[in-house]
């Protein structure tokens, strides 16, 4: 059985472009929310000296991971950021000092268990890299007497266009991926690893099918290029042929879905003990004259990578935090960098305004089908855009809206122009409230 997928214009312009470290900002602006879950409470106060690798949020929240300095320097504000989805939280805003000296905090953890490797990982307030940002030691933390897990799978697909970021990962840190791999694999005495990885990275598949030759257990899997084979759900059966069902973990089907980042980023952390305080990411876009993939500190703004970048933000209509299928729309440009983006895309505006009016005219629907045709978890969003009209609860949940796993294949193909992705996640918010 295949599911559904579509496939689209990869876009992958940035496929060979080494990562260049984007220059030390004058300031960082270091956000208290990192990952899925509670936010952390700042650790630090105005006029404090912070070094690089220093613990400055945390929270004592199941569902968190601290958050470290990026660089270091003088705390100048503890102040409210207005996250994207709306809620507020704090931030903390700091002066850059030209040195980077470390912190004394900073050192290589000792991992000989899984509790170890448990805690060594919340320590370094490693988070899904993916976009999620599931808390990564809360997925490694698996209850080993309601669960028998023995496969790693490593999503290696980044099926989304323009996104090149994991691919370099693998290209350019393919020792530390393999490092990670090992680590995870030895220390929770799995059976297996499959990496899933999609045909259109023909560089990265080599040089692991290389790196993995002779390692007991441990697999390259080619999948065929097509949206959204990097979702959690899809790639787990698309590798192992395992069905993670509704309300379920992948550790209730023996699985640990990890990124190829995010594992790529434990190896490196298990030798060198430098926390997660830069993110490399995709620069891209019509407006982007220097296509470009750039390792950034976290907390600089979105404006300075996109000017490092050659972007011309005064031409600018619509820049995306991510994907353009699963991406979040930018609402101010100072927004700080977090663990979690993968990209930033800018695009030029639409002069015409006319044909942006045509080209976003919703009708009616039409009752082909493509929506449901083209959804990987077989759902069917127009009956989920009617029971969300008429707000009917209890047919959401019988159509399992909460299986939705916002890819956005159904608006994609939708000639009607229906906003079904979007009716989706209005669907998915009030089934649960």
């Amino acid at each position: 059985m295949k599911l559904n997928s579509i496939f689209l214009p990869h876009k992958k312009g940035t496929e060979n472009s080494e990562t260049v470290a984007l220059p030390l900002p004058a300031k960082v602006k270091i956000s208290m929310s990192q990952h899925m879950g509670a936010f952390c409470e700042p650790l630090v106060k105005k006029g404090d000296r912070v070094l690089v690798g220093q613990k400055i949020g945390d929270s004592q929240a199941f569902m968190s991971c601290p958050v470290h300095s990026s660089v270091s320097g003088t705390v100048t504000a503890v102040t409210d950021l207005l996250l994207p989805g709306g809620k507020v939280c704090k931030e903390v805003e700091i002066d850059t000092d030209g040195l980077q000296e470390v912190s004394p905090e900073v050192k290589p953890p000792v991992i000989i268990d899984k509790a170890s490797l448990c805690e060594a990982v919340k320590q370094s307030g490693c988070c899904g890299m993916g976009g999620a940002g599931f808390p990564t030691h809360i997925k490694l933390n698996y209850n080993e007497a309601k669960c028998k897990v023995d496969t790693l799978v490593i999503n290696a697909a980044e099926c989304e266009p323009y996104i090149t970021s994991d691919y370099r990962e693998m290209i350019e840190n393919w020792e530390d991926v393999m490092t990670g791999i090992l680590l995870v694999k030895s220390v929770l005495g799995l059976d297996r690893v499959v990496i899933g990885i999609e045909d259109n990275k023909p560089a990265a598949i080599k040089i692991l099918r290389e790196k993995t030759a002779g390692e007991d257990g441990v697999e390259v899997k080619v999948l065929r290029s097509c949206y959204p084979q990097g979702a959690e759900k899809v790639i787990a059966y698309n590798t192992t042929g395992r069905v993670i069902m509704e309300g379920q973990l992948p550790s209730d089907q023996g699985l640990i879905v990890m990124n190829v980042t995010t594992v790529g980023f434990i190896g490196q952390y298990s030798k060198t003990g430098m926390p997660l305080i830069t993110k490399r990411l995709t620069v891209d876009g019509d407006i982007v004259a220097t296509p470009c993939n750039v390792s950034a500190p976290i907390g600089v703004t979105l404006s300075e990578i996109l000017k490092f970048a050659d972007c011309n933000l005064e031409a600018a209509h619509k820049i995306l935090l991510g994907g353009p299928m699963m991406g979040m729309c930018v609402y101010d440009t100072e927004m700080p960098l977090s663990k979690t983006n993968n990209a930033v895309l800018a695009f030029k505006a639409e002069i015409d305004r006319k044909k942006i009016e045509d080209k976003c005219r919703q009708t009616n629907c039409i009752k082909c089908g493509r929506c449901i045709s083209a959804c990987p978890l077989n759902l069917m969003p127009t009956e989920l855009e009617k029971a969300y009209d008429r707000r009917d609860k209890e047919a959401l949940n019988k159509l399992k809206v909460g299986l939705c796993m916002n890819c956005g294949s159904c608006s994609y193909v939708c000639p009607a122009k229906r906003n079904l992705a979007e009716k989706n996640q209005l669907a998915k918010a009030f089934a649960r409230s």
